[in-house]
């Protein structure tokens, strides 16, 4: 197409606190944009809501890097671990994609779900006790970021002691902000985790117990289904996956809500809505942004746009959930919204496995936030909050007042 690539500026704090003019513009713009991501990247932006939903089915569009002409995205990964690093579902298709989702999707089923929310809840409740009485917190540090870790490890079997290892590994491996990754740092972390993994799996074959990487464990040594390459990377992708949008969601979920006070009060008023909530709170602000990437297998037409075999496609979900052709009035926060079928969680073979959790926690976060928190505010000014610059989507910290006797209001 003629367009010059238009560049996503994550490099400017106002872009990254609030990307939605320009994503409308760029909706309007085109259905298919070029654009410029993270270290000069050019990526395919889809931006309207049905034909992102269409592009999220689309065997021509791979999940696997490997299929990227821009070498670069497979040059942040160290070359002797590339494979190892690359074999777990979210980068893979059929048939081993199949396979490897069929071992773990037991774990997260409705039936698995109402049998952990006791868990979050008490879990959501001790962390409130901590702060409660102080009458002010980081909702991010104290709370959306230690409810999720807390609540994967124990669903793993990882040790939760160890959370601040390998949130800080995550962190070296992840895009933030304008840059790509740089290769020595995510090969030093890739190489701590992967150590820390295999002996923390040598002790689970040795010892093992009523866990996911127990089960996994035996899959790989009894069943022969997983290798061990694919045991690694499904438990490090489980540990990462399973928390680190999560904390976006309940974060982003409150300062939304904080942002719209006549939501937060109906929402205090009537918890029966907290459910559609959660997906306003996705649809609105998810956690995700611009979106989900693919990579043409071959040349592929979009509305229009012929996409080039090996390009980069970023089916924006941030930007086709406020498609109005699909959302009456997008860009107006409205917890009551019905049909409110949005992207955030993708679509098709690799919708996200872990949304029933995620659904879970942020219920059950939110929810008991509202009840245990009154007169809840935010402690700064709402331009002075920081957010995550690029990638992954939600308030870096929220610093909150409330009225501290809220411990008696809550269980």
């Amino acid at each position: 197409m003629s367009q010059q690539p238009v560049l996503l500026p994550y490099a400017d704090p106002a872009f990254v606190a609030d990307p939605f003019p320009l994503y409308r513009q760029l909706r309007e713009d085109s259905p298919v944009r070029r654009a410029l991501i993270a270290g000069g990247l050019e990526a395919w932006l889809v931006t309207r809501y049905e034909d992102g939903l269409a592009a999220l089915s689309d065997p021509r569009l791979s999940s696997d890097v490997r299929d990227a002409s821009d070498h670069r995205l497979l040059q942040q990964l160290p070359e002797t671990e590339r494979d190892s690093m690359l074999s777990n579902m979210l980068r893979s298709d059929p048939p081993d994609h199949t396979r490897l989702r069929r071992l773990v999707s037991k774990a997260f089923t409705a039936r698995r779900m109402a049998e952990l929310r006791p868990r979050i809840q008490e879990i959501t409740d001790g962390l409130l006790d901590a702060f409660v009485p102080a009458g002010r917190a980081d909702l991010v540090a104290d709370f959306a970021l230690p409810l999720p870790v807390t609540v994967i490890s124990e669903l793993l079997g990882v040790p939760v002691e160890d959370r601040h290892e390998f949130q800080r590994w995550t962190d070296d491996m992840i895009m933030r902000g304008a840059e790509l990754p740089d290769p020595a740092v995510v090969n030093a972390a890739w190489q701590d985790m992967r150590a820390y993994l295999t002996k923390l799996l040598e002790t689970k074959r040795a010892r093992p117990a009523d866990d996911l990487l127990s089960a996994l464990i035996t899959a790989r040594d009894e069943e022969q289904q997983l290798n061990e390459d694919e045991l690694i990377a499904m438990a490090f992708l489980l540990l990462v996956a399973g928390y680190i949008t999560t904390v976006n969601l309940i974060g982003g979920g409150i300062a939304a809500l904080l942002a719209h006070p006549d939501q937060l009060e109906l929402l205090r008023s009537d918890p029966e809505l907290l459910p559609g909530a959660i997906e306003e709170f996705l649809r609105y602000d998810g956690p995700v942004s611009p979106g989900i990437a693919r990579f043409a297998r071959e040349d592929v037409e979009i509305a229009g746009v012929t996409v080039p075999r090996g390009a980069t496609v970023l089916i924006a979900s941030a930007i086709a959930d406020r498609d109005p052709g699909r959302f009456p009035d997008p860009d107006r926060l409205d917890i009551t919204r019905r049909d409110n079928a949005h992207l955030a969680f993708g679509h098709g073979i690799h919708y996200c496995l872990g949304a029933p959790l995620a659904r879970l926690e942020g219920q059950v976060a939110i929810g008991t936030a509202l009840r245990r928190l009154p007169g809840l505010a935010l402690a700064v000014p709402p331009g002075e909050l920081r957010w995550r610059p690029g990638g992954l989507r939600g308030p870096e910290s929220l610093p909150v007042t409330f009225t501290p006797d809220g411990q008696v209001l809550g269980r």
